[in-house]
């Protein structure tokens, strides 16, 4: 029996020739991300409860400083500078104020064919370069830290055979968002998510990031693509190699298959307060907003910023919205600035923030108060994700976001 590309790089990061859904194995990680949310947390571990304290190999770890910057109150400056301070004692990378961590691993990091922990559910966006890429909590975290290891049940991989290609005013976001509303919040529970077809090969490493980042919210372990030649020429010229191209075997084994014809694929919304309750975003078309945020990573990169800037030339954000655009990274910041998006933004009314995690964090930036509604590109829509327990939070693409932005109201781009 063959194996598909996340079992390929379960066996080599756990030595043997071959694994099976069910299996457990001892695997050496290749990279560990750990940003402010709680690396303060596994620092304090590791000081204190670790007999004999050693960092296994600094060169693999990564601190990021992305949720909550810069400090909003001097509790969280306390916990940034316990980051730095470590960082500095043990000669781990560290990135503060320059974007969010997903966006600067992928950026920085991640190559095909790695087994990377991340203490962020989240990290399955690496799937986007054919990698490994998988969330844990501060004691796997630790444990990996300390002996350069971890274990691994080996998931079950479910194939999303993609067909055709995504119309004009369609997006990789409204594709997931449609994804999760077929299969649900716990569809692919401890599972892979395979994306493969000729539709998959259409798609930007941008746009894989989008799929791949928002496959946890399904209840997947990961999410991959084949590193292909899109992925390679990606990986080029960002001045990397990859580790392993793996693709999967013919004979490969997967519990489940879906097909999803992207031609056929409308705009999106999903609505308060699950990810997985989505409807046509024509059908919520009129809601009021009190707000709408584009970033995060899942749609913080150029693309998006690209989107807004094009529907946001030569009008106005609506006078009762409040408009935040973050970028992902630094990197999207400066292209942004140097094609004049920014430039656009400003000029509409919106307000651009530092690179960060900003609105879809829900705790530093943008908080929305008492029954407010926000428009977001950011993970989440759960009660109180991005303020208030009685506000409301929809997702949408960023197409549909900035439209509303201008109206006033859920909007979408064809009604600009």
């Amino acid at each position: 029996m063959g194996m598909t590309i996340a079992e390929k790089i379960i066996a080599a990061a756990a030595g043997v020739e071959t694994v099976k859904p069910g299996d457990i194995h001892t695997v050496i990680l290749d990279r560990m991300m750990s940003n402010d949310g709680t690396t303060h947390l596994t620092i304090d571990m590791y000081n204190q409860q670790i007999k004999n304290p050693t960092i296994a190999d600094p060169k693999k770890l990564v601190f990021i400083v992305d949720h909550n910057v810069p400090a909003d109150n001097p509790k969280t400056a306390a916990s940034h500078k316990k980051m730095r301070d470590f960082a500095k004692q043990h000669n781990i990378d560290f990135w503060e104020g320059k974007g969010v961590c997903h966006q600067i691993m992928m950026e920085n990091y991640v190559c095909p064919g790695e087994l990377i922990f991340g203490a962020d559910s989240h990290t399955c966006t690496y799937g986007a370069l054919g990698a490994f890429g998988t969330g844990v909590g501060c004691t796997d975290f630790l444990y990996g830290m300390v002996t350069g290891t971890s274990w691994v049940l080996v998931p079950e991989t479910v194939k999303f055979n993609l067909t055709g290609k995504l119309k004009d005013g369609v997006y990789p976001r409204d594709l997931m968002l449609h994804i999760i509303g077929k299969i649900g919040a716990n569809g692919v529970n401890y599972q892979v998510m395979e994306f493969t077809g000729d539709g998959a090969k259409s798609l930007s490493v941008n746009d894989r990031m989008v799929l791949c980042n928002l496959a946890v919210e399904a209840g997947a372990k990961s999410a991959i693509f084949e590193a292909d030649e899109i992925a390679l020429s990606w990986l080029k010229e960002h001045g990397r190699n990859p580790k392993h191209v793996f693709k999967s075997d013919a004979d490969a084994n997967y519990f489940k298959e879906y097909t999803f014809d992207l031609n056929q694929i409308e705009p999106i919304v999903a609505k308060p307060d699950f990810v997985d309750d989505v409807i046509p975003a024509k059908e919520a078309c009129g809601i009021k907003i009190d707000e709408a945020f584009l970033g995060s990573c899942n749609n913080g990169r150029i693309d998006e910023m690209r989107v807004a800037a094009r529907l946001l030339k030569g009008r106005k954000v609506s006078d009762t919205v409040r408009f935040l655009i973050v970028p992902a990274s630094n990197e999207v910041y400066m292209q942004a600035l140097d094609e004049g998006l920014i430039e656009t933004f400003m000029e509409a009314g919106a307000i651009v923030m530092n690179a960060n995690c900003s609105v879809c964090w829900g705790s530093c930036q943008g908080v929305i108060g008492e029954n407010e509604v926000l428009i977001s590109t950011g993970t989440r829509n759960f009660k109180g994700r991005a303020g208030h327990p009685t506000s409301k939070v929809y997702l949408g693409s960023a197409a549909t976001v900035t439209a509303s932005a201008i109206k006033g109201a859920i909007a979408t781009e064809d009604q600009l």
